[in-house]
């Protein structure tokens, strides 16, 4: 890849219509509308088209269409994910997802930002944080994480919610901004 693309996934400000990115993004766009086209059955042609678009993938993922991914090679998926229907994800900066995550309908993943300088925003500079989450997750419906946001092994966020800080390992939370409420399992 070359300079605007390391620029845009170390975080530093990066012209959104770079040619390579806006390749990137046309190259992705077309597997994405490829695999949004696939049937229900085409489980084996689904796979594969899964592990085009995005930068790795593990073992018994599984993603409701339709989806829109922006880079898909700055996103990680682990293993035994579930992905329910309009996954949105604007991976200019790098998203990972662990291992048995379970992510609802509607889930947004916002890796992307724009400045609040409006010369800066005219000029289309973007600038980008990671976004973590961890293993055993599960994201309910129509949640939005925002850029810079981990979230840590076993947590749920309730549905709506949008999560704009960290949440810890083992949380519940939930709310527009997302706060942590208890323990999500408080058995274990």
């Amino acid at each position: 890849m070359g300079q605007a693309f390391d620029a845009m996934v170390a975080g530093d400000p990066y012209w959104i219509n770079d040619p390579e990115l806006v390749e990137i993004r046309y190259r992705t766009r077309d597997l994405v509308d490829r695999f949004n086209a696939l049937g229900a059955r085409q489980v084996s042609e689904k796979t594969e088209t899964i592990h085009a678009i995005f930068g790795t993938v593990g073992e018994d993922v599984h993603i409701e269409k339709p989806m829109r991914i922006d880079y898909g090679v700055n996103t990680t998926i682990g293993s035994h994910v579930f992905i329910n229907f309009n996954l949105v994800v604007l991976d200019t900066g790098r998203i990972t997802i662990g291992d048995h995550v379970f992510i609802g309908p509607n889930v947004s993943l916002y890796a992307a930002l724009h400045p609040m300088n409006i010369e800066e925003r005219a000029a289309h500079t973007g600038t980008t944080l990671p976004i973590t989450i961890g293993s055993n997750v599960w994201i309910s419906g129509d949640v939005k994480i925002m850029p810079g946001v981990t979230i840590g092994d076993g947590a749920v966020i309730g549905a709506g919610s949008v999560v704009t800080k960290d949440v810890p390992a083992g949380m519940l939370a939930v709310g527009n901004p997302a706060r942590i409420l208890r323990e999500a399992d408080p058995k274990t």
